[in-house]
């Protein structure tokens, strides 16, 4: 292999004991030690780097892999030699009193040239730029309000300081430095530094520069290194951090209080999706990570606590996505004596106090799009959009399940959609009324709109209809195509809620036969078809809460509630255009 240095003390002798191990493993090695800019060497720098070009980009990750482990042994050299004169490399505190958003703010008025001796700073951050002219060394340090330069002067530090810098700090240290205020000549403040401490001493180097962090998948496998190579990373989840404050002030100021609710529990409900399993060795049984914060919630109401909401992580054994990661964060909401328009207003409230504490107003850009969130929102039944953007029109239909197939078939099929199998599986027209709104309108819903009055086949927990059979007091609100929030008038009626229990639990295991491996008589089709994830999304067995259901029997008041996405709205808020983007640790793929 062919490496091309710029001579250096050090880099020599790195260069030479890398002699030395290639004539003990025998590995031929060929170092090119470029000591001036002669035409000569440029030239063979040149031929060097032609004929090796290939080479590199067929093993680019072994080539990365040794080069950082070279940074890293020639940094724990210097950790050693800190030490032995004296110096710990990792500091246990730094006394600071300003960061560098305060001496931007504060000292920016100083003419070029200028130094204000008189004034003490003391402050620390990471290394992420280094500059040396001879006598003279600039560094930027960035701290958690932004960058600064750190002026270093030899006359202005000891000698023993100034040969420190020199040789042992890095770009990716974090240093603690103190002196005065200096606005050089081409005007960029900076801290005149009397005194600096290596605080942390970076073993691993930064990513480059001018390309930084480009690759995807190590930006959220390896996001503290997304955060420091890509600083507006880290402003999304300030403002994520923000968004939740806001949420909850909104929720303080209409009188809610926040309760906390098993994350393990023995039955997964309050949803429709694969939870995750574990077994408690203890108690000798398995157990649920929940899907949904619903029915516990919910028995809250039942002991008196009449507004009750909660912000915490769900968990749902399901795809991932640019929309869904296995876990993610929702805020649930249940209020007594209230129905689902009250939780209108509530979403509205929710939404744009969060939109006005973020951007000031209620226009926001969203990959390209202006979204309004001026009040109040579009609201329109699920029957009349079906019905709008593809003409069919499901309540003529009644119960007739077969006629309502045909039509859905037929257009599926005019619109070049060959996903008819899932159509096929569908037990009841709701269920048919439901694929077709999320395949062709979900995604026209770009403007805030709240979608009412959902079949009763597909809202086992929400209020029948009191106006129209067949229906449900459910809305749910989109936002850019997506679904943000989830709501219904509470069912509260013990029996009805255990027959729509029981009645979704035949479905689904109707649906587990159906997808599932039961007809397969053959071992390796049957092996096949669990690799396939065929019957994944009916694959796990739904039971009925029975104490939920006892509960309700002690008398449930009316009641309304919702759960909002947190993630999509921090999506929606930061113009961000994967959930991953707004989760610090998304879940990945195992790396080979």
């Amino acid at each position: 292999m062919a490496m091309v240095w710029k001579a250096s003390s050090q880099l020599l002798t790195f260069a030479s004991s890398r002699a030395n191990f290639a004539a003990r493993t025998k590995l031929k090695l060929n170092l090119h030690l470029r000591c001036c800019s002669t035409s000569s060497s440029a030239s063979a720098s040149a031929s060097a780097t032609a004929t090796t070009s290939d080479r590199r980009r067929r093993s680019a990750s072994s080539s990365n892999t040794s080069d950082r482990e070279s940074v890293r042994a020639i940094r724990l050299k210097k950790v050693e030699e800190l030490r032995q004169k004296g110096y710990e490399p990792y500091a246990y505190k730094w006394e600071r009193t300003h960061n560098a958003r305060e001496i931007q703010e504060n000292y920016s008025h100083l003419e070029n040239g200028e130094v204000l001796t008189g004034v003490f700073i003391s402050l620390a951050g990471r290394i992420i730029a280094r500059r040396a002219f001879g006598k003279l060394v600039f560094l930027t340090l960035r701290d958690d309000s932004g960058p600064i330069q750190l002026y270093c002067e030899k006359e202005n530090l000891s000698e023993d300081q100034f040969d420190k810098l020199k040789s042992f700090v890095d770009i990716g240290d974090i240093l603690g430095a103190n002196g005065s205020i200096k606005k050089t000549e081409k005007g960029e403040l900076s801290i005149f530094v009397k005194q600096f401490e290596i605080l942390t001493k970076s073993l691993l180097p930064l990513p480059d520069k001018y390309h930084g962090l480009t690759d995807i998948d190590k930006r959220y496998r390896q996001r503290y290194i997304d955060m420091i190579a890509n600083p507006e990373v880290a402003d999304v989840f300030r403002i994520r951090a923000k968004i939740v404050s806001e949420i909850r002030k909104t929720m303080e100021s209409f009188g809610f209080i926040e309760v906390e609710t098993p994350v393990l529990q023995g039955s997964a409900g309050g949803a429709e999706a694969r939870p995750f399993v574990t077994y408690h060795n203890s108690l000798g049984r398995d157990l649920y990570l929940r899907i949904a914060t619903e029915l516990h919630l919910k028995r809250m109401l039942v002991g008196g606590l009449e507004k009750v909401y909660e912000i915490g992580r769900i968990f749902r054994n399901e795809g991932i996505s640019t929309r869904h990661n296995p876990e993610f964060t929702s805020i649930e909401m249940y209020e007594a004596y209230s129905d689902y328009e009250s939780m209108m207003n509530l979403a509205e409230e929710i939404v744009t106090q969060c939109a006005m504490s973020i951007h000031g107003k209620l226009q926001v850009d969203y990959q390209g799009t202006e979204i309004s969130l001026g009040r109040p929102w579009r609201r329109e039944t699920m029957h009349s959009l079906v019905k709008q953007e593809t003409g069919i029109d499901f309540p003529v239909f009644g119960d007739d399940i077969q006629a309502a197939k045909q039509a859905a078939i037929e257009y599926f099929r005019a619109k070049n959609n060959n996903n008819i199998a899932v159509l096929e599986t569908c037990p009841s027209v709701g269920h048919l009324l439901s694929e077709v709104f999320e395949t062709f309108v979900e995604p026209t819903l770009i403007q805030p709109t709240f979608v009412l009055d959902y079949p009763i086949e597909i809202s086992p927990l929400a209020k029948p209809h009191r106006r129209s059979k067949g229906l449900t007091e459910r809305f749910e609100l989109f936002i850019c195509g997506r679904e943000i929030g989830n709501a219904f008038s509470e069912l509260t009626d013990p029996i009805d809620q255990r027959s729509r229990f029981e009645d979704q639990i035949k479905q689904h295991n109707a649906k587990r036969a159906a997808l599932g491996n039961d007809s397969i008589s053959n071992n390796e089709e049957k092996e096949k078809a669990k690799n396939n994830n065929n019957d994944d999304e009916y694959s796990y067995e739904v039971t009925l809460d029975e104490d939920f259901i006892t509960s309700l029997e002690y008398g449930m008041p009316p009641a309304s509630g919702m759960g909002l996405g947190i993630d999509r709205l921090v999506m929606l808020l930061t113009d961000s255009a994967s959930i991953r983007d707004v989760i610090a640790f998304p879940i990945l793929k195992a790396q080979q």
